[in-house]
């Protein structure tokens, strides 16, 4: 079983970066395929992003490509959200996420995810 905390939200301004961190205890995360959601009030949770247990393959939503990096420290057992270029439609909590199988995380509302962290809030104003 692994735990995850996540940290690194935080109130920036559109066309800000933030760096959202996701440190993991119990289990290392190069066990998992791992990832990102985030909701907003008065929305369905969605996907983000995801990297597979090598990190080899990467996957993100529509909505982030070109603007949100996910990595992985395997010597810090943490997972990062790199988040350039932000919008005030960015504004949500994000979750970081992890489970056996890279297709439960990216595919629906993260519904069948077996692990997750308590969130962290990003707002962005505009």
């Amino acid at each position: 079983q692994v735990q995850l905390v996540e940290s690194g939200g935080g109130l920036v301004q559109a066309g800000d970066s933030l760096r959202l961190s996701c440190a993991a205890a119990g289990r290392t995360l190069s066990s998992y395929a791992t990832g990102w959601f985030r909701q907003s009030p008065g929305k369905e949770r969605e996907f983000v992003a995801a990297i597979n247990w090598s990190g080899g393959i990467r996957r993100y939503a529509d909505s982030v490509k070109g603007r949100f990096t996910i990595s992985r420290d395997d010597a810090k057992n943490t997972m990062y959200l790199q988040m350039n270029s932000l919008k005030a439609e960015d504004t949500a909590i994000y979750y970081c996420v992890a489970d056996n199988n890279m297709a439960t995380i990216r595919g629906g509302s993260g519904g069948r995810v077996d692990y997750w962290g308590q969130g962290t809030q990003v707002t962005v104003s505009s």
